[in-house]
């Protein structure tokens, strides 16, 4: 599915409108069709899908249950549910929003938001095969350890304290909200209801701030002059890694196609921790997911966040260069 928004965008902006594949106002407007299509499709499923299976769960029932548990296990657990979820940092946003709905702890959430877009299943396979089974398996304990300690870190601070009221931004039941959850059983039309209700209610919500955010993120992404990142930030000196890791969150991209960028600045000298810290910043952190972040966010906590995935992707990057 994915190749087909890139042949579309192919399409749109090389066949239909004839512009130049090396000019940098091409470049920015192919990114930008591609990527605002493949994150509406994405959004648009998986809110309706996690909407049509939440609309009758008993979600009271999972928010005990996990937070009757010992709290380092359920971020073990949210962070390997993380890993094994093929989500990108936008796509795993309704999954969050619904977990933060369920008031389940926010520690276990962010658990989940952590580890999700780092652990990629095509992203592991790709880097096994471009780096070897070694570093795979790095990676992705890395990945599942990022998210173990941002889920204490979040807990440690009692960010809780820095959310949105609930009630303000997700409806609770959607158009069920005057039943209550034990006596509430729906049709397969019900949920259907249920997850079209969500559905509109998130987008409504977000959409403009997904357009500013892949808008900004296309600009960078044509204008940006190729060997940029190798030419300046090669060499092992600490500094260079949070300084790619910095140009890298505006400037965002799918991680299938990041992956290759990061093997060709491998080749061209840049350490391998260092690309990888700017692989992880392009794929794993972006504008448009702080845009819909804020939905459900303070300002505070969006900025902990934010100085949060930097430091992760900075230590990872250090970690690498390290060993490697």
């Amino acid at each position: 599915m994915l190749e087909g928004f890139t042949l579309f965008a192919d399409w749109l902006v090389y066949g239909v409108l004839k512009m130049p594949k090396t000019s940098q106002a091409a470049l920015s407007f192919h990114f930008f069709i591609e990527d605002i299509i493949k994150i509406f499709v994405l959004l648009i499923l998986m809110i309706y899908v996690i909407g049509f299976m939440r609309a009758s769960l008993n979600m009271d029932a999972v928010r005990r249950y996990l937070s009757g548990k010992n709290r380092f296990l359920g971020y073990v657990l949210a962070s390997l549910f993380g890993a094994v979820t093929p989500f990108c940092s936008c796509s795993s946003i309704p999954l969050f929003l619904g977990f933060t709905q369920a008031r389940i702890p926010l520690g276990i959430t962010m658990a989940f938001l952590i580890t999700s877009p780092m652990v990629n299943e095509v992203a592991v396979v790709l880097l096994g095969s471009l780096l070897g089974l070694k570093f795979m398996l790095l990676y992705v304990s890395l990945g599942i350890l990022s998210g173990i300690f941002g889920g204490w870190f979040f807990d440690f601070i009692r960010a809780e304290k820095y959310l949105l009221p609930l009630n303000d931004n997700i409806v609770s039941r959607g158009p069920f909200k005057k039943y209550g959850t034990e006596d509430l059983i729906l049709t397969l039309s019900d949920r259907h209801m249920f997850a079209t209700y969500e559905l509109k209610n998130i987008l409504r919500r977000v959409w403009k701030w997904i357009f500013l955010g892949v808008g900004l993120g296309a600009l960078l992404h044509g204008y940006v002059p190729d060997g940029f990142i190798s030419r300046y930030f090669g060499g092992e000196c600490f500094w260079k890694v949070p300084a790619v890791v910095l140009i890298g969150v505006p400037l965002y991209g799918n991680i299938q196609g990041v992956i290759p960028i990061a093997q060709t600045l491998i080749e061209k000298g840049l350490p391998i921790g260092t690309a990888i810290a700017f692989m992880m910043s392009l794929s794993c952190a972006s504008i448009p997911e702080f845009m819909m972040l804020k939905q459900v966010m303070r300002w505070r906590l969006l900025l902990i966040f934010f100085l949060l995935l930097l430091f992760l992707f900075t230590l990872c990057g250090w970690i690498l260069n390290i060993i490697f």
